[in-house]
């Protein structure tokens, strides 16, 4: 017999991802998830997990699941600048885990799988902000939190998609070096140019889920659902936001904004341009909503399983602990936070 906090587990789940489990994955996985909450009671530890994650990572602590805060980059930057447990369990990807980790450098930060890296994270480095600078002397730098700790230690100022405009109109110059999505930098260097004049120097990194969503696959869902509303975030291709909202309503922003037009929206029925498993928050926060998703997932925010996230929380206090740890060296965070806290200054 089930008891009422497995139940409100797997109701939950239901609801964000209605295929359902095989009984014999279903046992295994309320096991997992028993365990690690006790897990987390007995070490003093928190779990933070990103929107992105799978959808049993995402059932919150109170509904019979494991994680003690859910949300997008910046939400989880502020989450993790505050936890006071021991340990920080990152339902992330690396660079996320990284800013945990420089944001509250007493505390433990344990990623679950050193395979989730980013493919934007992976397109630049601090070298390569290093020779920008030199070909754009006084040029102040936004680096998207979508960067690893040595890219960020070379930037002026961080920034999510959900604080991109406040941070641009905030800085001086007639220019700016945006980095490192391109897809996001055109999109917005519309809007900042109208508002403030700047020009946006780009790099050329992409985000390998969002530039999928091309304007045939969106217009090709508008064909099938012409009643709905789109939802694209600020990384899908410059062409695809330009196409999105022809004959149709709907928001281009960040996963944030998204939620938030969704729960203000009076439509019932909504195409997704994200990551598949936001389709499955949305539809947790708004079961009488429809969610039209592409299934795209992100290969890097994958490598989190149930199963990984409860070996993380068996090693603490272990010598397996060190393969969970995130290391960063000194000189590197003290210069990234700086750039981070101003960030933390818009939120």
């Amino acid at each position: 017999m089930l008891t009422q906090t497995k139940s409100a587990f797997l109701q939950k789940l239901s609801a964000m991802n209605p295929d359902a489990l095989p009984e014999r994955e279903e046992a295994g996985l309320l096991a997992a998830v028993e365990e690690i909450r006790e897990l987390k009671r007995r070490k003093n530890a928190v779990v933070l997990s990103h929107f992105y994650m799978p959808a049993e990572l995402q059932v919150k602590h109170q509904d019979g699941g494991i994680a003690d805060f859910v949300g997008d980059s910046l939400g989880l930057s502020v989450a993790a600048k505050n936890v006071e447990a021991d340990y920080i369990i990152f339902c992330g990807v690396k660079f996320m885990a990284e800013t945990a980790k420089i944001l509250n450098p007493a505390k433990q930060v344990l990623l679950p799988s050193f395979e989730a890296g980013c493919s934007l994270a992976e397109s630049i480095t601090g070298a390569d902000v290093r020779r920008l600078k030199e070909q754009h002397p006084g040029v102040p730098v936004v680096a998207y939190i979508n960067t690893y700790a040595e890219t960020k230690a070379e930037s002026d100022i961080c920034c999510t998609s959900r604080n991109a405009m406040d941070i641009a109109r905030s800085l001086g110059g007639d220019k700016l070096i945006f980095l490192p999505d391109l897809y996001m930098g055109r999109n917005l260097q519309t809007k900042i140019k109208a508002e403030t004049g700047k020009e946006l120097i780009l790099w050329e990194g992409r985000c390998e889920v969002h530039e999928q969503f091309t304007p045939q696959r969106i217009n090709g869902l508008k064909l099938m659902y012409p009643e709905a509303q789109v939802l694209v975030h600020w990384e899908v291709p410059d062409n695809t936001v330009s196409d999105a909202f022809t004959g149709a309503g709907g928001v281009v922003g960040s996963t944030s904004d998204i939620i938030r037009f969704v729960g203000e929206s009076q439509i019932r029925q909504f195409i997704l341009g994200s990551e598949c498993d936001l389709g499955a928050t949305l539809r947790g926060m708004y079961p009488e909503k429809e969610f039209i998703v592409p299934c795209i997932k992100c290969p890097h925010m994958k490598q989190i399983s149930i199963q990984n996230t409860l070996e993380a929380l068996r090693a603490i206090g272990t010598a397996q602990e060190a393969l969970f740890e995130v290391r960063l060296e000194e000189e590197i965070m003290k210069r990234a936070l700086a750039p981070i806290e101003r960030m933390l200054a818009f939120s």
